[in-house]
């Protein structure tokens, strides 16, 4: 079974505001970009998927990711993270209606792909589910098998609310790459712990991180 992923990308000067104390608004955007670039190469390098498209209305971001395979699905609704994936979803299961699909964050930059092969083979055995982020509150991952809704439901406490949406929460070890988003600076110091993809590696080198 081969996936299609869905990756929202809000435009890059509104992203990762929480990254404040640790890069400036001049770097924010392009760590940003960094780990979507990361996190789409990993993404389209993992055997189980079978392609991937990034919603956003940001013209680089669509530039670059589109560069290294991606489609790019326009934000049509604007109507915030859970409207863009729900009207992502529609457009690539038209195109591929037996298809299964998960959408999957845009900060995952120390993502690997055996580990991604590891947690759509496990949701595929059900109709849909979910992986929870390093913190135990957020997901990265919410995957939904052909002609199942996705039924996104990102944001604040969205662990309790995949699963209270009915979706099974997965329980895997030793995928730490596909969990450890980055929206703070200890985020990214355990990111850069795990092991980065390129783009992020030398955009985090213009930072002063302690540990790094």
């Amino acid at each position: 079974m081969q996936w299609t992923l869905v990756v929202p990308l809000k435009p890059l000067a509104q992203a990762k505001s929480r990254l404040a104390d640790t890069a400036d608004d001049g770097l924010r955007p392009d760590l940003a970009l960094a780990f979507a670039q990361d996190t789409v190469s990993a993404a389209l390098a993992c055997p189980a998927v079978r392609d991937v498209a990034v919603v956003t209305d940001d013209a680089r971001a669509g530039r670059e990711l589109t560069a290294l395979g991606a489609a790019i699905v326009p934000d049509e609704p604007g109507g915030g993270l859970n409207a863009a994936l729900a009207h992502a979803t529609g457009v690539v299961r038209a195109a591929r209606p037996g298809s299964p699909v998960a959408a999957l964050n845009a900060d995952l930059p120390a993502l690997r792909p055996p580990e991604l092969s590891r947690v759509l083979e496990a949701a595929a055995e059900f109709p849909r589910a979910f992986l929870p982020d390093a913190a135990e509150i957020g997901t990265t991952l919410l995957a939904a098998a052909p002609g199942q809704p996705l039924l996104p439901a990102f944001g604040t406490d969205s662990r309790a609310r995949h699963r209270a949406s009915g979706a099974v929460e997965l329980s895997l070890s030793g995928v730490d790459s596909v969990r450890q988003d980055v929206d703070t600076g200890d985020d990214l110091r355990s990111a850069l712990a795990l092991g980065v993809g390129p783009h992020t590696a030398a955009a985090a080198a213009r930072l002063l991180i302690p540990g790094q």
